[in-house]
């Protein structure tokens, strides 16, 4: 698969304890990807945040479940993305969805 060297970086800011369709919404999220044959999708789980509530997020100890902050990103061409977005629109009920121009180095997969 070949990304253009302008590409475009899609950021999804949701809690962890989101869900679609009995998943948690990140899983939903990088499946579709995948399915629409995107190059690629990271999902990086925060330690401490906040939202548009301005309640704070934070990993602890003493407690076993917690809603933290997870942030997916994912890489392509403008045309994927926007069909990717069309997805998210429906999927993400609250957070915050970005998304910036940006240029590739390098895309590029292990020999076999």
């Amino acid at each position: 698969m070949k990304i253009p060297e302008d590409g475009w970086l899609l950021r999804v800011f949701i809690g962890e304890s989101d869900r679609w369709e009995g998943k948690p919404l990140y899983e939903a999220i990088v499946l579709k990807a995948r399915e629409l044959h995107l190059a690629g999708a990271t999902v990086f789980r925060g330690a401490m945040g906040f939202g548009a509530h301005s309640r704070m997020h934070r990993a602890s100890i003493l407690r076993l479940s917690e809603d933290l902050p997870i942030v997916i990103e994912i890489v392509d061409a403008k045309d994927k993305i926007d069909e990717l977005l069309l997805n998210i629109d429906q999927m993400v009920k609250q957070g915050m969805v970005t998304l910036e121009q940006i240029r590739v180095i390098k895309y590029q997969a292990a020999d076999k």
